[in-house]
């Protein structure tokens, strides 16, 4: 299926997540990472709007511990020392102690690039840090230094359920007239929904599991997201150089920031600073063909603007999700920030309702 679609005008219908106007702030003053369930990823404990919120929009991940492959405990057990190489099992322990400090990697693959050196330098600028272009001593220590997050388990057993076997399905409502336009929508694999649930590469998720069949019931070995960040975000900057979208608590602390597709050459996004006008979740798509008729896209995944739209007060211009995961700051956009499903969903929860969104 072709996910190059047009770059043109989005347009949104609102859903019943969409948030109230009031700030989502007040709601958690928590300056903590959430505790979750002990053994699943992504259900956060408390009646904190933020957390509710994040909750109705992430699936929680049921996982086990025990019994796992050799190379989950190679990965598990990985530690970095001055003069050691960054093999595989390293680097995904360094993408997942980036990630659970809330610097995102983008699809972990235990591949040392660009996205993963972004976010380490997000790192150590919100600790303070002299920003280094290959991990060191200092930064190692600072990644490992709260013993809870450190000895969390990098690669877990999960058990495939028949719900992800038929995430990929749906019902075309009989009153669409052209029920090609559905066609995308949805995940085109499984192996391709599981990869974007467990915030990993398809490769990496294949080459974890090389004897899988991949169907309901069996036991995989896949990455463990844990818990997004449950702080209220008043600001965000997207800079266009670095293509990364930082975000900032009320009181200018960076809490969190995620790699990003920032316009193109051909499509550049606009400058200044501008408000968050509206959040939607799984929002539909709307373009005009060359001969001036429209058609509109369902929500799902691989919607062009994935599964959140975050509109912003420069008319066309938002915050939106992305039907390749993968190639998040290696392609272009059509003026907007472009973030892994599974970073748009975080931002969504936490993203205050007033935020401004800053571009340089």
């Amino acid at each position: 299926m072709n996910k190059n679609y047009p770059l043109i005008l989005v347009s949104m219908l609102l859903v019943s997540l969409t948030t109230t106007s009031a700030s989502i702030a007040a709601n958690d003053s928590s300056k903590t990472t959430a505790n979750s369930t002990a053994n699943v990823s992504q259900k956060l404990t408390g009646e904190a709007k933020i957390k509710q919120q994040l909750n109705r929009v992430l699936p929680s991940i049921p996982y086990t511990v025990d019994h796992l492959s050799p190379q989950a405990q190679k990965v598990n057990n990985a530690k970095w020392q001055p003069n050691t190489k960054l093999n595989r099992e390293i680097t995904t322990k360094l993408q997942a102690l980036l990630n659970w400090q809330h610097h995102g990697v983008g699809a972990v693959d235990g591949r040392w690039g660009k996205n993963t050196r972004k976010a380490m330098q997000a790192f150590q600028k919100a600790q303070g840090l002299a920003q280094s272009d290959e991990l060191n001593q200092q930064t190692w220590d600072a990644l490992t230094k709260n013993s809870k997050i450190a000895t969390q388990p990098v690669l877990v057993n999960y058990v495939i359920t028949d719900d992800d076997v038929n995430i990929n399905t749906t019902t075309i409502p009989a009153e669409v007239e052209d029920k090609a336009k559905l066609d995308g929508m949805y995940y085109e694999s499984l192996i391709e929904a599981l990869a974007e649930k467990f915030h990993i590469s398809r490769d990496y998720l294949q080459t974890l599991n090389p004897d899988a069949k991949f169907e309901s019931g069996e036991t995989i070995t896949v990455y463990n997201p844990a818990n997004p960040s449950t702080i209220a975000v008043s600001r965000v900057v997207a800079d266009k150089s670095t293509q990364t979208l930082y975000a900032y608590d009320s009181d200018g602390n960076l809490v969190a920031s995620y790699p990003t597709t920032v316009g193109s050459s051909a499509t550049p996004s606009p400058s200044g600073t501008h408000k968050v006008e509206v959040k939607v979740y799984e929002p539909n798509y709307t373009y005009s063909h060359d001969n001036g008729s429209k058609s509109i896209l369902p929500p799902g995944p691989n919607n062009p603007v994935g599964l959140v739209w975050i509109g912003l007060s420069k008319p066309t211009y938002g915050i939106h999700g992305s039907p390749d995961p993968e190639r998040i700051s290696r392609q272009a956009s059509s003026g907007c920030v472009r973030l892994t499903n599974w970073d748009a969903l975080a931002l969504y929860g936490v993203l205050d309702n007033d935020a401004t969104v800053e571009f340089k």
